[in-house]
């Protein structure tokens, strides 16, 4: 087993690496919109209290898909790669048809399993987070 902690992804929030290999598989922490060195999460407004005040899920879905690509290339993985995907939204009503869409783009082929589900929060102030699964060959 291997620890992977990326250069480019963003600092994890917690206690975790930013991945794990165990043979051929990588297994991805989830994995949110932060850009790395920094707090401030694309495409979202707080109020002083730090809660949200307005938020673009197209903003943080492009951020979310590059912050797992940058994780993915420094663990010797490619996009290719993924096998499965768990998505995290705090608003599948509002959200999904939008994230729907995105995820489309960037899985035109090569398409992992997925699995997305609506929940409560997530322990920052972001609308989605992906969990993934990847083979390398």
């Amino acid at each position: 087993m291997s620890e992977i902690q990326s250069s480019q992804a963003p600092e994890p929030v917690g206690a975790y690496p930013h991945a794990r290999r165990v043979g051929n598989l990588l297994f991805l922490s989830g994995v949110g919109p932060r850009k790395r060195g920094s707090s401030e999460i694309p495409g979202v407004t707080l109020d002083d209290q730090r809660r949200i005040v307005r938020y673009d899920i197209e903003q943080q879905c492009h951020a979310v898909f590059q912050n797992v690509r940058f994780i993915l290339e420094d663990a010797g993985a490619r996009w290719e790669d993924l096998v499965d995907v768990t998505v995290f939204l705090t608003n599948m009503k509002q959200d999904f048809p939008v994230f729907n869409a995105i995820y489309a783009q960037y899985f035109k082929t090569d398409q992992p399993c997925r699995t997305t589900v609506e929940v409560n929060a997530l322990p920052t102030p972001i609308a989605i987070e992906l969990k993934c699964i990847a083979a390398i060959r």
